[in-house]
């Protein structure tokens, strides 16, 4: 077993990445967590954490839980911020890796696209999750664990 870990902010992640994710991971005997605000269903070699129905308890939860060789899985670019400034590693569902270089425009963007959904001009949009995504996600996140993995075997403070 492996001492870092994989933590999924399973509320609005998606079933069939959450399923990957696990297998992968599982299969490298590498620790998952599920932390969400209900019961999510899961495969065997999942840790499942509940927390309580406050805004941001799941996130509150992983931040203060999770070390800095874990992966965390989110798609909150709020909470992918918070990551990101306490130097974790951190990526979506649809394989995109949050940096200190990527974070700001991908805050900027949120904040757009919410500005446009409020005065009626946009919504919608991303929503989408098919095979073109897990594919992405799936290849990103095993080559991240593989990193991880090999930054362990060989002592790597950071990856």
């Amino acid at each position: 077993m492996f001492r870092f870990s994989v933590w999924l902010d399973a509320d609005s992640f998606p079933g069939k990445a959450r399923s990957f994710a696990v297998s992968h991971a599982s299969s490298k005997s590498v620790s998952v967590f599920f932390v969400a605000n209900h019961e999510i269903k899961s495969e065997k070699n999942v840790q499942m954490i509940l927390c309580n129905k406050e805004k941001d308890a799941a996130d509150d939860y992983i931040f203060s839980h999770c070390n800095e060789n874990d992966i965390v899985l989110t798609r909150d670019i709020l909470f992918a911020a918070r990551l990101v400034d306490k130097g974790i590693k951190v990526m979506n569902d649809r394989g995109l890796i949050f940096t200190k270089d990527n974070i700001l425009d991908k805050l900027r963007e949120r904040e757009f696209s919410l500005n446009m959904a409020e005065i009626g001009l946009g919504g919608g949009k991303g929503n989408y999750y098919g095979e073109k995504e897990l594919k992405k996600f799936s290849t990103v996140f095993t080559e991240e664990l593989q990193k991880h993995i090999i930054a362990e075997m060989y002592n790597i403070r950071k990856v």
